[in-house]
């Protein structure tokens, strides 16, 4: 007998064992499907480990010469639709009996031998497998970790008999395919030692958005992912740029891996690991362009199974994407717009100490009016052009976005605001670093992002040195523009600030406060390139830092630019610290404010006849009534409203001294004794710069507080107008409107009972906002409150409360159900109700044809009987917590696949089934 190793083609006696150097035209023909994928993917140059296929040949001679084929066409012809099971198992005994000869034994040793020997995973690959109408997912077996030749050939034997399983004969059936004795081809394939194993769908099986990239992981082997047994972590990339749009992480309690026999062996995952997400965002990236690389070579979306070990990304298999939702085409007309929308990143980093928890609608309409206006008026000190400027006011109005009440950055409008300047690259960072923003965006989605269009050639080389030749005198200029502005500021403020608004008619303050907008907020504009010297010059900073001293600690950049001296901003902290000193020094006073609430303090100390301390508070409140907590949301009395809140701020400081020690000194001491000469000098000019830059901007901060204060007392006494007119029922629900309402109803826009249905609205709507979690970032793609957004972006209940009328998870396939719960610790016919189960391995899918709905309470939209049930249509939802628990056996629901929801309807009086997780097993998968 000749060998043909690598060869693909035969002799008279031998059979066809099938490499990476076979001829396409054979292996198309005689290595089923997953084989074909596997030979198209090695030449096309992807990493696939070592692989060779056992021929669609070698299991017909099997079958000829040991008899097996007469009784094989006769089992298959004569059997019974609903007899599945029954034929499944007689062939599979009369293959596993069957004598091997010597041509089909020595073929399995020279695939096995092909790869090397040592562990392979043994896979079956049909001929119909993996192709564009029908994926056969699932349907055949595969088995890891198989070592030496006398469990290779049994196992190959298992991969025949799973050619003709129950599932496979009903899934033939259920598409009117012919069912066919001609067995399948085998794959045996290098076994790679994962660290890291997934699916990859370049494609959103839930919706058939293109747009969008769903990658499920697990540590070791993705043999605990794809049997249901370990839930994974589920991420999901923008297809374009790659940007992490949303990711689910997992609980991952167990890595499988290889054992001392065939099949896995299971170990625990540290808490830790188990915590954090098992990709890295390097790891995402890379995914990112195979499934890119990959659909690209394929024309088609694809199902990629792939490992990482190493630094290497290794793909196991490909498979086309034949499922679609119902009632939708390639491209289904509702995600597909979803997916086209323009993708949004919002991040409350740092915002959130200006306003914080559940903010009013007038106080984020305030801002936000007040950040286009700034912003707007910035981009016209930087030159640029009137067609430019009509395209940077499309997005500087919405630099802020308001969800649930919560107040949130449009993260890309401020990374297009900082490009507006130059060295755009340094500054972005820095603006990251600034704003807290955990998570960057990639380069490329970076280099993307522009104010407006920019211009092509030489034009376009004009303007830019234009906007950076006045960026550069406005930089080198600054400390004087601060001055001047801050002279002009006060001198305007003045006049605004000491008006006893609530005497006026609110026609007039509505005037003022519109004046208030002109002279003060809307002048603000060019003081916003502070802000970009800030950030150049911190950037350059830090740069020096990395490359001058490269062991300096986290802290010491900020440490270094530190201003220090007397910040104007400052100046309350160290007034309060002197009131406290006061209050201090006179022991009748510290008894009377630790025996009295902050409401009842000021009057006590009045009737308490401490006019020395009573006067101190009065000079404070004149000088910083404006400053308080919340000093920012209007809706939040100031302190000349409510003295109130100084004697909280005093209770902390009475609790300790105020220090001006910061980490300035302990930067020039580690300045010292590690940098001289010429590059002190360079870093010194640098580090004034950053340090002037940044006193200005505090300075700049306390007039934006005085100009916010300003504005709060005229809003407030506008609401009192308001409701003295009977337009409120109340002064305060002024805040329940929005900015652009209140001028409606000055304006003549609104009319007065308008204003009180909004009212009652938005009152209920805040209610209910109150008590949901609020992500710190989430992305959207289109209208934000539509297609699921929110709730991808991790908006969900505070808390899981026992009785909940609604469940939420992870879409898995559309469509929607109502039926019966039926809660199963293990697989079987559910009579048309609703499949609960906590978790599921392949023998799940047996159930699966008898149920109207799926959902799991553990697992990712990934796993095998996921798949499975996308491919049969059923409706499914995946990582529902606590469902198990939650609901009853019997209880009447209602299942939205595509919105992931499990709704309770009404429920029954029909006992519980116990809830007892599903243990897979470790050996085999159907993949």
């Amino acid at each position: 007998m000749s060998p043909i190793a690598g060869s693909g083609q035969q002799s008279a006696t031998s059979l066809r064992v099938l490499t990476r150097t076979g001829d396409s035209a054979e292996i198309a023909e005689w290595a089923g499907g997953k084989g074909k994928n596997l030979h198209s993917l090695t030449a096309a140059g992807f990493r696939v480990p070592d692989w060779s296929v056992i021929g669609l040949d070698v299991f017909t001679e099997f079958a000829r010469r040991s008899g097996l084929d007469t009784r094989l066409a006769a089992l298959l012809a004569g059997a019974p639709r609903g007899g599945e099971r029954r034929t499944s198992a007689e062939i599979a005994a009369l293959i596993a009996g069957a004598p091997l000869d010597e041509d089909v034994t020595e073929a399995v040793r020279r695939a096995y031998e092909q790869v090397g020997g040592g562990l392979v995973a043994v896979r079956s690959s049909g001929a119909d497998e993996d192709g564009a109408q029908h994926s056969f997912a699932g349907q055949f077996d595969s088995f890891l970790n198989v070592s030496g030749l006398e469990e290779v050939v049994a196992h190959v034997r298992r991969c025949w008999a799973s050619a003709f399983s129950e599932r496979s004969l009903h899934y033939r059936a259920q598409r009117a395919l012919a069912p066919s004795a001609g067995g399948v081809a085998v794959i045996v394939q290098r076994m790679v030692p994962a660290e890291r194993s997934g699916v990859l769908f370049t494609v959103d099986p839930t919706t058939g958005s293109t747009g969008r990239y769903v990658v499920s992981a697990v540590y070791g082997l993705g043999e605990g992912l794809v049997s249901g047994a370990v839930d994974a972590d589920t991420v999901v990339l923008d297809a374009a740029s790659g940007e992490r749009l949303h990711a689910v992480v997992g609980d991952k309690q167990e890595s499988y891996g290889a054992g001392t026999g065939p099949g896995c062996a299971i170990r625990p995952v540290a808490e830790a690991d188990r915590e954090v997400l098992s990709l890295s965002a390097r790891d995402l990236a890379r995914l990112h362009d195979v499934g890119t690389r990959v659909a690209g070579h394929y024309g088609a979306p694809q199902d990629i199974e792939w490992a990482i070990a190493g630094d290497t990304v290794w793909v196991l298999q490909s498979r086309p994407v034949t499922t679609a939702p119902a009632g939708s085409t390639a491209t289904p007309s509702v995600p597909a717009e979803e997916a086209r929308g323009e993708l949004r990143i919002w991040d409350n980093s740092n915002i959130i100490e200006s306003f914080s928890g559940i903010v009013s609608p007038l106080t984020y309409s305030f801002a936000a009016d007040t950040y286009a206006k700034v912003y707007e008026s910035y981009a016209r000190a930087l030159a640029v052009t009137p067609d430019q400027l009509r395209e940077v006011q499309e997005w500087t109005p919405h630099l802020l976005g308001y969800f649930h009440g919560r107040v949130y950055y449009n993260l890309l409008h401020w990374y297009r605001m900082v490009r507006l300047a130059p060295l755009y690259r340094l500054n972005r960072r820095v603006l990251e670093k600034s704003l807290g923003v955990e998570e960057s965006i990639s380069d490329e989605a970076a280099d993307a992002l522009h104010p407006f269009a920019p211009r092509p050639g030489l034009r376009g080389r004009l303007d830019r040195l234009y906007r950076t030749l006045v960026f550069t005198r406005k930089f080198l200029t600054m400390g004087k523009s601060v001055d001047a502005f801050h002279r002009d500021f006060y001198r305007a403020y003045e006049v605004f600030n000491n008006v006893d608004y609530d005497a006026l008619p609110g026609e007039e303050t509505y005037r003022r406060f519109r004046r208030l907008q002109r002279e003060l907020i809307e002048k603000w504009g060019p003081m916003q390139a502070l802000d970009a010297a800030i950030l150049l010059s911190v950037g350059l900073l830090a740069l020096l830092t990395r490359r001058w001293l490269p062991g300096a600690p986290e802290w010491f950049t900020w440490a270094a630019a530190s201003p220090g001296g007397d910040l104007e901003s400052a100046e309350p902290v160290w007034a309060l610290a002197e009131l406290a000193a006061l209050a201090t020094a006179d022991d009748q006073v510290r008894r009377l404010l630790d025996a009295t609430s902050d409401e009842e303090a000021y009057q006590a100390l009045r009737e308490g006849g401490h006019t020395e301390v009573l006067a101190a508070v009065d000079a404070y409140i004149a000088s910083y009534g404006y400053r308080s907590p919340d000093e920012l949301k209007l809706e939040v009395p100031d302190l000349h409203e409510d003295p109130a809140g100084l004697f909280t701020m005093l209770r902390g400081a009475l609790a300790g001294p105020v220090t001006g020690a910061g980490r300035g000194g302990d930067a020039d001491t580690y300045l010292d004794g590690r940098l001289r000469g010429p590059r002190r000098r360079v870093y010194e000019l640098v580090r004034g710069k950053a340090r002037s830059s940044l006193a200005d901007r505090e300075r700049l901060r306390f007039c934006r507080t005085r100009a916010f204060g300003a504005a709060k007392r005229m809003l407030r006494a506008m609401g009192r107008d308001l409701a003295r007119a009977g337009a409120l029922d109340a002064w305060d629900d002024v805040f329940l409107l929005r900015l652009e309402e209140v001028r409606g109803a000055y304006e003549g826009m609104l009319a007065d009972a308008e204003l009180r249905d909004l009212v009652a609205l938005r009152r209920r709507h805040l209610a209910d906002d109150a008590a949901l979690r609020a992500p710190a970032r989430f992305t959207t793609r289109g209208a934000a409150y539509w297609s699921g957004n929110l709730e991808r972006g991790g908006w969900a209940a505070a808390a899981v409360r026992s009785g909940a009328r609604e469940l939420r998870g992870t879409p898995s396939c559309p469509g929607v159900a109502e039926g019966p719960a039926v809660v199963l610790d293990t697989p079987r016919d559910v009579g048309g109700g609703i499949l609960l189960a906590y978790r599921t391995d392949p023998g799940w899918v047996t159930a699966l044809p008898s149920a109207s709905a799926l959902v799991i309470e553990r697992g990712s939209p990934l796993t095998h009987v996921a798949v499975v049930a996308r491919e049969l249509g059923i409706p499914t939802v995946v990582q529902v917590k606590n469902v198990t628990t939650e609901i009853r056996g019997g209880t009447r629901l209602r299942v939205d696949g595509a919105a992931g929801t499990v709704t309770v309807l009404d429920v029954l009086d029909v006992p519980d089934v116990p809830d007892v997780p599903v243990s897979a097993d470790a050996g085999t998968s159907t993949s």
